[in-house]
């Protein structure tokens, strides 16, 4: 059974694939310095797993501690998710994104090249178009100025990977350029976590609708979009933990250096479309009101998910009621569960 390292691995995207990695027969081993997540994720995945997966607390930029994992480990691949996420406190402290961001990936590459850990799966993002020229966005779109640090640091990740992998450090890269993922595990037991005022829009509707937020603010609806609002390619988190899985696979079965992949659903879904998906599925009305359009908003862009259908054998499957509901349901056994969460 080969180990794949999950850099970030308590958090919502990590934590989700490693529990795919381990229903496929992998063995991750999580290594977490709990910034953003929470040790008692653990304790969710071992209850959806029965297993406990190895899990080490230690900071990427810590390059002492992270050799010692590689020395006590023998991975056959890497997923790297571990960064700083949110936007407008990338902007704010540009400088504590980059360092993070970057020096540990640089890392990161420094001991896979050592200990000889060919295959890097990395979290990446559609920040990275901007505002498309074309709709749906392929992964042939030109990438653009990033609108913030946090966006930069997807960009520069991305270059130093590919130069990484010509300069023969690694052999195999897969870029997973995200849309907007939302929802939790069907069992409830694991799901968005944010441990501050949430970033994205999902996680603030349902700590809305159980009275942790006064309102939900919608930013604008004046939009050249059919109802006024943003829209965006909505995917859910199970479908998107999938991706990497595929992925894995994909550089198992192919000799490609490095490879880019959008995971998305392929459909744009407004502001409006989500917050009426929640009201449905949940039977709550929700408090929101409508403000002025937040600054850096990218107007519309979804995914041509064609190459990730085809190449990687892999597609969205859960629709939105299906992935709103979900996240209802883990917000309710959160607060139920424990207050400390």
């Amino acid at each position: 059974m080969g180990k794949v390292l999950v850099t970030g691995g308590t958090g919502y995207i990590g934590s989700h694939t490693v529990v795919e990695l381990m229903q496929t027969g992998l063995e991750p081993v999580i290594v977490d310095n709990l910034s953003n997540s929470l040790m008692e994720v653990l304790d969710g995945i071992c209850e959806i797993t029965g297993k406990q997966p190895l899990f080490y607390e230690v900071d990427l930029k810590d390059v002492t501690k992270l050799k010692r994992i590689f020395q006590e480990n023998q991975f056959e691949s890497v997923i790297h998710f571990a960064a700083y996420k949110a936007v407008g406190e990338s902007v704010e402290k540009p400088l504590l994104y980059y360092e993070n961001n970057l020096v540990s990936l640089i890392n990161l590459l420094k001991l896979m090249s050592e200990f000889r850990v060919n295959s890097l799966v990395f979290s990446s993002s559609c920040t990275v178009y901007g505002q498309p020229e074309e709709l749906p966005v392929t992964e042939n779109a030109p990438v653009v100025k990033a609108m913030s640090p946090y966006g930069n640091t997807k960009q520069i990740a991305e270059e130093i990977i590919t130069d990484a992998v010509q300069a023969k450090m690694i052999e195999q890269a897969v870029l997973l350029r995200y849309f907007n993922p939302i929802g939790a595990h069907p069992s409830a037991k694991i799901g968005e976590l944010p441990l501050n005022v949430p970033n994205n829009l999902v996680p603030f509707i349902t700590q809305t609708a159980i009275g942790l937020r006064e309102e939900l603010k919608i930013f604008g609806d004046d939009y050249n979009t059919p109802d006024g609002s943003c829209i965006r390619d909505y995917i859910n988190v199970v479908d998107l933990a999938k991706a990497h899985i595929a992925a894995v696979k994909r550089m198992k079965e192919s000799a490609i250096p490095v490879e880019v992949f959008n995971v998305g659903t392929g459909n744009g879904v407004s502001v409006f479309e989500v917050v009426n998906a929640f009201q449905r599925v949940s039977g709550q009305d929700l408090n929101y009101s409508i403000v002025g359009r937040r600054s850096g908003d990218v107007e519309k862009v979804y995914a041509d998910t064609n190459k990730a259908n085809e190449l990687l054998g892999w597609k969205a499957e859960k629709s939105l009621d299906e992935t709103i509901l979900s996240a209802w349901e883990w917000e309710k056994y959160i607060r139920l569960k424990d207050q400390n969460y």
